[in-house]
């Protein structure tokens, strides 16, 4: 078994802001976006993310934006702090992934659609609110801590897999005593994100609901996003989808509501 100081290990090497990015956050946080882009012009690295970012399909714009004050302004405070967390998790995202048939891009577009559908939620269901609205960040960020930990255990993974028909995510628990879930919160403690945040993506997880009822409806629409989105056939090629057993009992209420959203453009 990986032990707790491993574990830790692992989650202390998610970034914490460096001086421009938390200075950056700081003015997101307070709601200036003009000293947010003027901050993170600084950045070039974070320029370059930013517009690989936004210029993507799935964000419709018609004319590639290319400055900072122009795609923050575009984006409004809530998603140019949710396109900052991303950026932090790629500077984790390894180089060459081992478990998972993954690469930069195509980590690059599983938040782009993760983060593109979760906000189209939020908005759907009438809320306005940054944290809720990064907090589908947390979700790649605990992948790559899983790809490192199952790194760790490459033998005892594909033992498990090849002898159990159980997810990636029961094999993580097994190995670690912490599954995506806990791993998820364990960022977000982190990254100072307020507690609800952690109790929402813990909601998410389909087996851990909330007494909360309204933490209990955020953790039941990410818990079909999830599962949704990882269906995607790259995403089953990258063997992502193995990593959430989906509980359709606890979803069956938003079901058909979820479903005819995603169908609309």
């Amino acid at each position: 078994m990986i032990t707790q100081e491993k574990i830790e290990d692992y989650i202390d090497k998610i970034p914490p802001a460096p001086k421009i990015l938390k200075a950056t956050l700081t003015h997101l946080g307070n709601g200036d976006l003009v000293k947010a882009a003027a901050i993170a012009k600084e950045d070039k690295a974070l320029n370059n993310y930013l517009k690989l970012l936004v210029n993507k399909p799935i964000y419709g714009f018609k004319n590639e934006v290319s400055e900072v004050s122009q795609i923050f302004g575009i984006l409004g405070v809530s998603r140019a702090q949710q396109a900052v967390y991303n950026y932090m998790l790629s500077l984790l995202s390894p180089s060459k992934w081992n478990l998972f048939k993954l690469n930069r891009v195509l980590f690059y577009n599983l938040q782009a659609d993760l983060s593109m559908n979760w906000k189209k939620i939020l908005e759907h269901l009438g809320i306005e609110d940054k944290d809720k609205l990064s907090a589908i960040s947390l979700l790649p960020a605990s992948i790559i801590v899983s790809e490192a930990l199952f790194n760790e255990k490459k033998k005892d993974v594909a033992l498990l897999r090849s002898v159990h028909e159980i997810d990636l995510n029961t094999i993580l628990k097994r190995l670690c005593g912490m599954d995506l879930f806990d791993i998820a919160q364990k960022i977000a403690q982190k990254w100072e994100m307020p507690e609800e945040i952690g109790e929402i993506i813990q909601a998410a997880s389909g087996v851990k609901p909330s007494d909360d009822a309204d933490i209990n409806t955020l953790g039941k629409w990410m818990h079909l996003l999830l599962f949704y989105t990882l269906s995607q056939p790259q995403y089953i090629e990258a063997d992502l989808n193995d990593f959430i057993d989906f509980q359709i009992e606890y979803v069956q209420d938003i079901y058909e509501e979820f479903s005819q959203l995603m169908e609309i453009s």
